[in-house]
């Protein structure tokens, strides 16, 4: 008799809104002429509520069936062991995307989208830019360089996904109207996290945002996003960088991301007169970049519960693809207070250059890029080039300005170079910031300047990072 009775609790429910709907519809009929329009979108939106109350309806009856049919079974008790040697301290089990129920107004207003704006061209694609934001109010600062610099609202549509649930945030968002597309992390929940975790909560917190936004994005039929936090400025070409690498990546299987940022991008580290170069890196760069449907497919089922972004950098995900980057940053971060707690922002990050110029790369022939032509051309110009010492580089003693290699062997000898010349220094998982092939290039002095392992380099070592 149970399910008879839900059944007719729900009818009584799908009655009242439905009751409600048609009272709603009366008064419009009797209303004044001149605000049909506003009226119209009302109704519009009490429609699209009443199929998500149905919805949700139906499936809280499938699911009230399903456990009265499971009553009588008996249900096993015994923990599932984790997979692998390792305890559960040792190896906290990974989770998928949270299959969060998003809140009514992300389905309401990403149902715009459809998928009439959908275009399957490749040099002329629609991709989304999905902003991540929490409780900055500067977020206006992201937004307003997003919006100058769109050339067309239809092709870039930008989405901002908030969590935190800050009023003020929310408010500052909601401001830029038919702009910007809001969507909500509907999971506001604590997170529960080993006690010598808990100051990197805020990480676990991140890692679930980015899983529930990229999938509820994703579920609206791009073919690619380009994904930016809230603390980002962005260059005047931003948009024409991407669009140009986007043939490339979705051609190149080797390749898994294109990148806005350059970790070495500060003032006299870079050729300030090559806007236009572009680099092969086996970095995952991150802040500002593009990743494809495929990408997320892989990645989702097996997505972190924190630090997504050194995850995403581990040879198991990595698998030996590189990303695109510029020599000159299309991003600049101005966020120092966050949940790194400005690390690296005082030392490194605010002296990163933002590109000023605009570089026509829909128009530039970039197929260099693929990997069966850009690594014999890459290989052959470094080692090429003339040995010099760490020293004679810094004192001004290198005879030539044609590029130049200083060698390194060791872990060592690395940072110690990088140290001195002013350089990123760390690894992740066994790979420098920005490097291809062990190989990293900046300028110093006016000179290309490649730090670069011996010929018969063998492959990143783990045991670096």
């Amino acid at each position: 008799m149970r399910p008879r009775k839900t059944f007719l609790i729900a009818a009584v429910l799908v009655g009242w809104i439905f009751t409600t709907y048609l009272i709603f519809l009366k008064n419009f009929k009797d209303s004044d002429p001149k605000k049909d329009h506003e009226m119209m979108q009302k109704i519009r939106f009490l429609e699209k509520t009443i199929q998500l109350e149905e919805n949700s309806r139906d499936k809280l009856y499938r699911e009230i069936i399903n456990i009265l049919q499971k009553e009588d079974k008996t249900t096993s008790t015994e923990a599932v062991p984790l997979k692998g040697n390792g305890d559960a301290e040792e190896q906290p089990p990974q989770i998928p995307v949270a299959e969060f129920p998003p809140r009514p107004e992300a389905e309401v207003i990403l149902s715009k989208f459809e998928h009439k704006f959908i275009d399957g061209d490749v040099n002329n694609p629609v991709i989304p830019v999905l902003v991540f934001a929490c409780n900055r109010l500067s977020v206006n600062k992201c937004l307003d360089d997003l919006i100058r610099y769109r050339p067309r609202a239809d092709q870039f549509p930008i989405i901002v996904s908030q969590d935190c649930d800050d009023e003020a945030t929310r408010s500052m968002i909601l401001s830029y109207k038919e702009n910007v597309t809001l969507i909500r992390q509907p999971d506001q929940s604590d997170v529960t996290v080993l006690p010598k975790e808990k100051k990197y909560k805020g990480y676990y917190k991140i890692s679930r945002h980015y899983g529930w936004a990229l999938k509820t994005v994703f579920k609206q039929g791009f073919e690619s996003i380009i994904i930016v936090e809230d603390d980002l400025s962005i260059a005047p070409d931003f948009y024409e960088y991407f669009l140009g690498t986007y043939p490339i990546l979705k051609k190149d299987r080797s390749l898994w991301c294109t990148s806005a940022w350059n970790d070495n991008g500060k003032e006299g580290l870079i050729d300030g007169a090559a806007s236009e170069l572009l680099y092969r890196s086996d970095f995952f760069p991150g802040l500002g970049w593009m990743m494809t449907k495929e990408l997320w497919n892989e990645l989702a089922p097996k997505w972190p519960r924190a630090f997504w972004d050194d995850w995403i950098r581990q040879p198991e995900q990595r698998k030996e693809r590189a990303c695109i980057r510029p020599e000159l940053p299309r991003t600049r971060t101005f966020g120092k207070v966050g949940v790194s707690n400005g690390l690296f922002f005082d030392k490194h990050l605010k002296f990163i250059k933002l590109s000023e110029d605009f570089v026509t790369f829909t128009k530039m022939n970039l197929t260099y890029l693929q990997k069966s032509v850009y690594d014999e051309m890459f290989l052959n110009t470094v080692y090429q080039s003339d040995v010099v010492t760490l020293d004679e580089l810094k004192r001004g003693l290198v005879k030539t300005k044609n590029p130049v290699r200083i060698t390194y062997l060791t872990k060592e000898q690395y940072k110690r170079a990088t140290k001195s010349l002013g350089l990123m220094d760390d690894f992740k998982s066994g790979v420098p910031r920005t490097a291809y092939l062990g190989v990293v290039s900046f300028f110093y002095n006016g000179q290309r300047v490649y730090l670069a392992p011996n010929t018969n380099w063998k492959g990143y070592d783990l045991t670096w990072s």
